[in-house]
């Protein structure tokens, strides 16, 4: 059970995300689909999404969200979301609603992953929140499919690997484009060696031909 990735944005563009060490996966590809289809007004929602959640705040024309898998807890996901939005606020103020996509990455990315790695050791505490839930203000937040905002041809397969399984196929991937590539090399080495051949044989049956005969003496 964990937080996999989180990020701050203004409409679809951008402001700072973070990725969970050591997971790589198609999920930002995801939520820039999702934003277009989050509205602007203040409002908070969990998006169900194959065995992931998407948990969202918009606040103040701002958008906070972070990514789950179904068993994280909501009350944790959204008390994350409040803190990053805090955090956010009193860094930057009025920024966010002018600022150019990526701007803050460089800065609030390290904030992310902090409060990510925080809120994910927060095991006991989380099963507390759990049972607390439906005295928590996330009682009032609604959890909708996906596919209620995305039209056909939108969907995207979410893909959610670590990155050592990745590495492995990257690996095998690269070990067998190596020995694909010299087998195609020893091939047209092969090749080039029979062409040679070829071409000696009839320059030499032409001077045969030319000269009088194989052993060529007309010519030498």
């Amino acid at each position: 059970m964990a937080m996999i990735y989180s990020l701050v944005a203004r409409g679809p563009h951008v402001l700072a995300e973070y990725t969970r060490s050591g997971l790589r996966g198609n999920f930002s590809t995801v939520t820039r689909v999702l934003l277009k289809k989050i509205p602007s007004e203040d409002s908070s929602l969990s998006y169900v999404y194959d065995k992931y959640v998407f948990h969202y705040m918009v606040s103040d024309e701002l958008t906070y969200l972070v990514m789950t898998d179904r068993q994280f807890s909501r009350q944790v996901s959204f008390q994350f979301l409040a803190e990053i939005k805090k955090r956010f606020i009193d860094t930057y103020g009025d920024r966010g609603k002018t600022a150019i996509a990526f701007a803050f990455n460089a800065d609030f990315q390290r904030v992310l992953q902090a409060q990510m790695d925080y809120y994910n050791a927060l095991k006991d505490q989380s099963r507390i929140a759990q049972i607390n839930e439906e005295l928590s203000t996330v009682k009032d937040v609604m959890i909708h499919n996906i596919d209620k905002v995305l039209e056909r041809g939108e969907r995207i397969e979410l893909l959610v690997d670590k990155t050592n399984d990745l590495d492995q196929h990257a690996f095998k991937f690269k070990k067998h484009a190596r020995h694909l590539k010299r087998s195609l090399w020893w091939r047209n080495v092969k090749l080039a060696v029979i062409i040679f051949f070829i071409v000696v044989a009839i320059l030499y049956f032409i001077l045969a031909t030319a000269c009088g005969g194989f052993k060529l003496k007309k010519c030498f």
